[in-house]
């Protein structure tokens, strides 16, 4: 049996995975909060802004390798393949309120798009 945090999670993740932004914003209250590695984002305009190139032009597939939540949090671990690495671990520790995402600690290594920006770069001589 799922608990309600993890089942709003992990219709927000299969909705943004599956490329339905709108739907997995409406998983996201309007003042959401996310700390990930590129630093806190504050409201659902920032927080989609932040994970619609992601999800739009990198992401391929995600596969999920652990879900667990209670009443008001829930913790997702899985791998996505992107474009540029085929596997980027990552995970998201969401506290939901009211059956909306409140907060989200969302963590990813960044070196595989950080390695994909720099062969992207022009070559200056």
């Amino acid at each position: 049996m799922t608990s309600p945090a993890l089942q709003t999670a992990l219709a927000y993740h299969r909705a943004w995975t599956g490329k339905d932004l709108d739907t997995a914003v409406a998983y996201l209250a309007d003042d959401v909060v996310c700390d990930a590695p590129a630093g806190r984002l504050e409201g659902v305009a920032a927080y989609r802004e932040f994970l619609a190139p992601f999800a739009e032009r990198f992401l391929i597939r995600a596969e999920m390798i652990a879900a667990f939540g209670d009443d008001t949090t829930a913790l997702l671990m899985y791998d996505a393949e992107t474009v540029p690495a085929e596997s980027a671990p990552a995970a998201e520790c969401v506290t939901v309120r009211d059956g909306r995402i409140v907060y989200n600690r969302f963590v990813f290594d960044r070196t595989p798009f950080d390695e994909f920006r720099r062969r992207q770069a022009p070559v200056r001589p």
